[in-house]
């Protein structure tokens, strides 16, 4: 059970993150959305930008263990594939009406939004039936 407290703590730092960024802020989402402030924009691009460098390091002085020793491997999407355009739909328009990506619905659970809570609920429902349809969908 030890071996997860460094995980706990990340996930509380990320959150902490998210919400001193404001990019738990539910104004800040709807700007981003009616292109009136680049804000959450900015904070994508450098998401983007951390991530690629994470990953050429990864691959280049970790030599793509995990913490546990074992070889991670980042699959290779096909492109011009329809699902990645359709989830990419659906993700945004579940963002755009709830005003909530789901990064930050733990940190906001955690700071006591009840509105917050619901849509957690609705992310947990989503994924129990995608697990349940995962076979009738086109993969």
């Amino acid at each position: 059970m030890m071996r997860f407290v460094p995980y706990l703590l990340a996930g509380i730092l990320f959150g902490f993150t998210l919400v001193k960024a404001e990019a738990a802020s539910w104004y800040r989402i709807m700007e981003m959305f009616h292109f009136q402030s680049f804000h959450m924009y900015g904070i994508l691009i450098t998401a983007i930008i951390t991530a690629v460098i994470g990953v050429q390091v990864m691959k280049r002085f970790v030599g793509y263990a995990s913490l546990e020793g074992n070889p991670m491997e980042i699959p290779v999407k096909e492109p011009g594939r329809y699902k990645f355009i359709l989830g990419g739909l659906i993700f945004g328009i579940g963002w755009g009406v709830i005003g909530l990506c789901p990064g930050p619905i733990f940190a906001l659970v955690g700071m006591g939004s009840i509105g917050a809570l619901a849509a957690l609920v609705g992310a947990l429902h989503g994924t129990w039936l995608y697990g349940v349809l995962r076979n009738y969908l086109p993969e």
